[in-house]
């Protein structure tokens, strides 16, 4: 059975996807820690990230560098944190997080507070680091 991930990265659910090449995609989470939260995937369904080949995982982390700066472009926040946690999705995920504070790592806290519109919120936040993306090619 596919996961949520392998769902949104094939068009089965909707994703505000930000970047997708052969190995992986990367997409808004729709419940962000902070504005501008990413998670980088690969398309390839791996539970855990070291079962991933060396390879791979070092385009991940490229790929997740790569959002990062553009994060610090897009987004007010003095850090990007990097958390590989594997728990919510059994499908590898790296989450790219814009951050003031260690704080925003905490995912026992609540996330970032979307406003009345949490869709247009996200939908502007997706746009904001596409366009920066976009620049950096």
């Amino acid at each position: 059975m596919s996961t949520l991930f392998s769902r949104i990265i094939n068009g089965e659910l909707p994703g505000r996807i930000v970047h997708r090449d052969d190995l992986c995609a990367a997409f808004l989470d729709v419940g962000p820690r902070t504005l501008g939260h990413t998670l980088v995937v690969p398309i390839a369904e791996t539970d855990h990230w070291i079962d991933l080949s060396a390879e791979h995982a070092a385009h991940l982390l490229q790929v997740a560098q790569r959002i990062g700066r553009a994060q610090l472009e897009a987004f007010d926040c003095q850090r990007i944190g990097l958390v590989i946690a594997g728990y919510e999705v059994p499908h590898t995920h790296l989450h790219v997080i814009p951050t003031n504070s260690e704080q925003d790592l905490r995912f026992d806290l609540p996330g970032a507070d979307l406003g009345d519109d949490p869709d247009a919120t996200l939908d502007r936040a997706a746009e904001a680091l596409t366009a920066v993306l976009a620049g950096q090619d």
